[in-house]
């Protein structure tokens, strides 16, 4: 009678988390949009601590997660170059991009000259990032008076560099006509708080946190480029689009900056789950609804920015969500 009782015990035992472990399954596959803590969390890679990418990409992941029943966990990166480079070697399952490096992906062009990479779509464009060019020194008041300077061009895997290399050259300039460092927003805010730099160029939506932050403790300004550059810059490079930066930008901008932009653009890796995209994008104008003071970059999205991109296919999940809305993108 003693061992009868102990079997019954242990088959009871068994049985209850048998009969458990089924029920947590039954709820990570749920469809309702609630919350699960069973559900995959996605990678979400960003860029430097300093900049819009980190900044808003948080945001976009705590909403995420706290409200649309996708685990969204926002990191910390190089940009984009290291981000594609993440998708890739399945690293991550959301990345930010620049549009432009995106597309030298897709097509194994330039930063991926024969090397393409393609298992991943897009999942929106959320805004323009202007290309800044930011000095404390007052006498560099162009772009071809880098020319023989000490100037941060961006982190080794960012699109940054890239920005660099094409300003440069639409004023027949290269690497070689200045002294070239490669630092992130960061170090580069830092060392020109420091004098260690001439100039920086920091791709990022304005205002970013590290010219934001150079502001506060100096005297800094931005470079403009003029109609007949960003023209020639065009020719070669059509993906940019000229971009106006307000006077009142950054604490002592007296003055509009002229320059050029490329696009913020969320991509996913093929392998995650499309209902999780579906989900993930429509939490992104969920949010810019429910919480639009949350990131500046709110107010910047639209409909029609985030479904803009032709170079690369959409994710299915993310095309649903915009059929839903009216709009047609593609897909593979």
């Amino acid at each position: 009678w003693i061992m009868k009782k102990k079997l019954l015990a242990i088959v009871t035992t068994a049985f209850v988390a048998a009969l458990a472990f089924a029920l947590v399954g039954c709820g990570g596959n749920s469809d309702s949009g609630e919350g699960s803590s069973s559900s995959p969390e996605l990678r979400f890679v960003t860029g430097g601590e300093s900049g819009t990418y980190y900044a808003y990409g948080t945001v976009l992941a705590q909403y995420s997660t706290n409200n649309a029943g996708v685990s969204v966990n926002a990191l910390s990166s190089e940009g984009s170059k290291a981000n594609i480079e993440a998708l890739q070697n399945n690293e991550a399952e959301l990345a930010f991009c620049q549009s432009d490096v995106t597309t030298y992906a897709y097509e194994g062009t330039s930063l991926f000259e024969g090397a393409p990479y393609q298992d991943f779509s897009v999942v929106a464009s959320l805004y323009g990032e202007q290309v800044q060019i930011v000095t404390c020194d007052p006498n560099i008041k162009t772009v071809a008076d880098l020319k023989g300077k000490t100037v941060s061009i961006g982190a080794a895997n960012s699109g940054v560099y890239f920005n660099a290399v094409d300003i440069l050259g639409a004023y027949d300039m290269t690497e070689e006509d200045i002294n070239a460092v490669y630092q992130n927003f960061a170090d580069s805010a830092d060392s020109l708080k420091n004098d260690k730099i001439d100039a920086a160029f920091i791709t990022a939506g304005a205002p970013t946190t590290a010219i934001s932050d150079l502001t506060t403790s100096k005297q800094a300004y931005l470079v403009s480029m003029d109609a007949e550059h960003i023209a020639k810059l065009q020719e070669t490079s059509p993906y940019y689009a000229e971009s106006t930066i307000p006077a009142g930008t950054y604490n002592g901008m007296e003055e509009d900056c002229t320059t050029v932009a490329v696009l913020a653009v969320i991509l996913a890796n093929d392998s995650v789950d499309q209902d999780a995209i579906y989900n993930f994008t429509k939490s992104i104008f969920d949010g810019a609804e429910a919480q639009p003071d949350a990131h500046a970059k709110y107010a910047e999205l639209s409909l029609e920015e985030a479904t803009s991109i032709t170079s690369v296919p959409y994710a299915a999940g993310a095309a649903k969500y915009y059929e839903e809305q009216g709009i047609e993108v593609p897909t593979k």
